[in-house]
């Protein structure tokens, strides 16, 4: 079942960065992803938006019961506080110094050029934070011809050489990952990098410039498989992995719906035959090693669909549950929704808000014994935090009251 939550603010934070303090001048995905991971270990992230157009871009994507709290938004800020700030102008700039002389980490994703426009490049804040961790989440990296460009989701995907999969599966055009994937696992990068820029000042008293560079990091994660053929020089066949890249791989069609199936060891695949009254697959050549399937990965696959439609999904799960041979349920998103092992977990958490009223939200998945991760809060909606975040930074009242007018 769910776990349903009706007090948004009133869990202090478990998790293993508590009292570490992030400003976050993060937007869309690639950076929200990464400090979403961080507040859920604890950390207090102060999310900066600018005043003007109703705050970062994902706020607006996708309908919500109010305006500004899109799905997205809502997925990639929980644990977070929002000010809302124009570091443009003399007092904005001046929050946001004050802001850092007490930060352990400043990570954003504008570009550095602008950034040190603002006066907020690298060396300009270590010189107000010494030990500061200062995380540029960019497009590409600076030693590059495209360190000026911009970067998006599908750019990364096209230029990585990941959409060209789509091609390699099925002899057709490119093909873009029905998902944000390069976004989501640049944040992965960002979010490591960061964790190890801490481990290494807590070992050292030093911060230090982190750079996490999109289409660095993306084709970085496409092309630990992918590289293939290319990895020994000269190549001797090509890129792209066979097993997974080939058309065959998808769930299978059962008697009646869909399963996936996953027999990996030579036992299991001898036993999924037996079951699926095909005996002597393995006699064949072209099957009885593990090389020689990888080579003729496509035939095999065809005979696994083959044998899936003889049985039903659920005699086909009894059946490879009893002999320990690798199969799941294929869920479509919505089944996932009442998967029974995410239900069992309570992945998908319910809570309670009292102006969005009920919604979903996704449990941090890492489990620790000691320091656990944890939800303490909604998000937030645009600069709710403005007057505790800017009323702790010693701003007379006249100026404070400046600041919160202005929204600057």
């Amino acid at each position: 079942m769910t776990t349903t939550s009706s007090a948004p603010d009133s869990k202090p934070p478990s998790g293993p960065l508590a009292g570490i303090r992030i400003i976050d001048m993060t937007s869309v995905v690639f950076g929200p992803f990464a400090t979403v991971q961080l507040a859920d270990l604890g950390a207090e992230v102060i999310k900066i938006e600018n005043p003007g157009g109703g705050g970062e871009v994902m706020r607006n994507a996708g309908r919500s019961p109010i305006p500004g709290m899109g799905p997205i938004f809502m997925a990639l800020n929980r644990n977070k506080k929002s000010v809302t700030l124009d570091v443009g102008s003399e007092l904005g700039r001046e929050a946001l110094i004050r802001l850092l002389r007490d930060a352990d980490v400043f990570i954003h994703n504008v570009r550095m050029a602008g950034m040190e426009r603002l006066g907020f490049g690298f060396e300009a804040v270590r010189a107000i934070r010494e030990d500061i961790v200062y995380v540029h989440c960019a497009g590409f990296g600076a030693a590059g011809p495209y360190a000026k460009r911009q970067a998006f989701d599908d750019l990364i995907q096209g230029a990585s050489g990941f959409a060209d999969l789509a091609s390699k599966r099925d002899g057709g055009e490119p093909a873009y990952a029905p998902s944000l994937i390069a976004d989501k696992t640049s944040g992965l990068y960002a979010y490591g990098a960061t964790l190890a820029a801490l481990f290494h000042r807590e070992r050292t008293g030093a911060g230090q410039f982190v750079q996490v560079p999109m289409l660095e990091a993306f084709t970085h994660f496409h092309m630990v498989e992918n590289l293939y053929g290319e990895t020994f020089i000269p190549a001797s066949y090509g890129m792209a992995y066979t097993r997974s890249v080939n058309p065959r791989r998808k769930p299978y069609r059962t008697a009646d719906g869909f399963i996936c199936i996953v027999p990996y060891s030579d036992a299991q695949w001898e036993r999924f035959f037996e079951l699926g009254e095909r005996p002597g697959v393995f006699d064949d050549p072209r099957f009885s090693t593990y090389r020689a399937r990888t080579d003729n990965i496509g035939e095999l696959y065809a005979i696994i669909e083959e044998v899936a439609l003889t049985r039903t999904t659920d005699e086909w799960l009894t059946l490879l549950e009893a002999e320990n041979i690798p199969g799941m349920r294929f869920n479509t998103n919505e089944a996932a929704l009442r998967d029974p092992h995410l239900e069992a977990v309570g992945f998908f958490e319910e809570r309670e808000d009292p102006e969005l009223g009920r919604f979903r939200t996704l449990r941090p998945p890492v489990h620790m014994s000691v320091s656990p991760a944890s939800i303490r809060s909604n998000p937030p909606q645009l600069g709710a935090d403005n007057g505790e975040v800017f009323g702790g930074l010693g701003f007379s009242a006249e100026e404070l009251a400046q600041l919160l007018g202005e929204g600057a």
